[in-house]
């Protein structure tokens, strides 16, 4: 009788640790990212809501944190053809520290207008005021330090991410999870 409970509660153990182990590990979503559920004023000052208001169930979102890393994304939209390719959606997404001012954040959105614009780049510009480091841990990215071209979905998931400036190898890699299909 003792033998039947002892492996009884051995085996209840067992079963108890297996679950606890599935509900802790990583899934994909914690490994990858998330972008985090934003509502963002576009430059014709629109409200959108991210990630839902992303333009495709599949995005490339060029992100920076820095005016000086402007040169890296730069490498990215050639080294990849983004403006020639009609075949990948993409935007720019610079992270900026909110500064909790409606009119302090108004005049750096104005200040990135002007910068963006031409017609094609002002569309794609998706201006991020939020705290920078939560985003950065939100999106499973490494620090604000590089830029990041990154593969998102419609419900935030990141699909694909890489970092630092254009690499032939890492380019294909985005463009095969830009193109996957879901099936």
């Amino acid at each position: 009788m003792r033998k039947t409970w002892t492996s009884t509660l051995v085996w209840l153990i067992a079963v108890s640790a297996a679950l606890l182990l599935a509900w802790v590990a990583p899934n994909e979503t914690r490994v990858m990212g998330q972008l985090p559920v934003l509502t963002v004023n576009i430059p014709d000052r629109q409200a959108m809501a991210l990630p839902h208001g992303l333009p495709a169930e599949r995005t490339l979102a060029l992100i920076t944190f820095r005016g000086t890393q402007q040169a890296s994304i730069e490498g990215w939209i050639h080294g990849l053809r983004l403006k020639d390719d009609p075949t990948i959606v993409w935007v720019r997404m610079p992270v900026l520290n909110d500064p909790g001012d409606a009119d302090k954040r108004s005049a750096l959105e104005t200040k990135l207008s002007r910068k963006y614009a031409a017609d094609a780049e002002h569309d794609r510009l998706i201006p991020v005021f939020t705290d920078r480091e939560q985003f950065v841990r939100a999106a499973g990215l490494n620090g604000t330090d590089q830029v990041y071209a990154v593969v998102l979905n419609r419900q935030g998931e990141v699909l694909a991410r890489v970092e630092g400036g254009f690499d032939a190898g890492k380019a294909q890699n985005l463009r095969e999870t830009l193109l996957a299909q879901n099936f």
